[in-house]
């Protein structure tokens, strides 16, 4: 017996070369694997471009504001949600005759500005920190709504960021700066003046001093007419209410 003959059949099979159709010996060779690793990070890079542009969007709608981040926001989002004309509730869960009394509401009806949170409260990187901080800590600038406070509202309420803070996280010189421009009320006073010439005591017109917008106009909560606060005659339009009831509700707010 040969020495080949003792070698095991698997040996003897794997070693020798496969032939071809035409005779002839064909040798193989492993296949080269695929690289399929930039197709993977390219459906990640798109799939995290699009959830940020997705999140980008939300960001900007008060949904957001009031799901995600301010636990203690509950109460705004029905003020930019009431429809004006209608009987609604402010921020501290008051009733409002007319929401038209509330400009977050206005704002968001009117079909011309459709306007969200970020249309007035202009986040600033230092604020979203700030912000982001509350949110973990549950550390949050609130006053209490007391007894006005009513079923399925919390018992706080973010605590109210005036017009002189909102032109200063924008970067602003004045409230007229922040409302009466290209973007919002395209109006000077002197157009103010004009457009409520027919009041017999014109609201718009520096009687005493030069008030800002944010005096009588409230984004969450019924507006003021400022002029009561010495004439018990001044009109007050429907939804908006006296300096002497603003006093109370600030003062059982707080």
């Amino acid at each position: 017996m040969s020495e080949k003959s003792n070698m095991p059949e698997s040996a003897e099979s794997t070693s020798t070369p496969a032939e071809g159709p035409s005779g002839t010996a064909k040798t193989t060779t492993p296949r080269a694997k695929k690289k399929r690793w930039p197709i993977t990070v390219g459906v990640i890079a798109a799939i995290v471009v699009i959830a940020g542009a997705g999140m980008w969007v939300w960001h900007e709608q008060p949904s957001f504001c009031n799901a995600f981040c301010h636990v203690s926001m509950d109460p705004y989002l029905p003020t930019y949600e009431a429809e004006p004309g209608e009987a609604a509730l402010d921020k501290w869960g008051n009733e409002v005759a007319d929401a038209s009394g509330m400009m977050a509401a206005v704002h968001r009806a009117d079909p011309e500005c459709n306007a969200s949170c970020t249309s007035c409260h202009v986040p600033t990187i230092g604020e979203q920190v700030a912000e982001f901080g509350a949110f973990v800590s549950g550390d949050y600038d609130v006053v209490s709504v007391g007894s006005s406070a009513v079923a399925g509202q919390p018992s706080y309420s973010l605590i109210e960021r005036t017009l002189d803070e909102l032109v200063a996280a924008r970067g602003l010189e004045s409230g007229d700066e922040f409302c009466l421009n290209e973007a919002c009320h395209n109006l000077t006073r002197e157009d103010l003046v004009e457009l409520t010439a027919e009041y017999d005591r014109n609201p718009h017109v520096a009687q005493h001093e030069e008030y800002s917008c944010g005096t009588c106009h409230k984004g969450h909560r019924a507006s003021v007419n400022y002029c009561s606060k010495c004439h018990a005659d001044a009109p007050i339009p429907d939804g908006w209410i006296t300096v002497g009831q603003e006093q109370d509700l600030e003062y059982r707010a707080n």
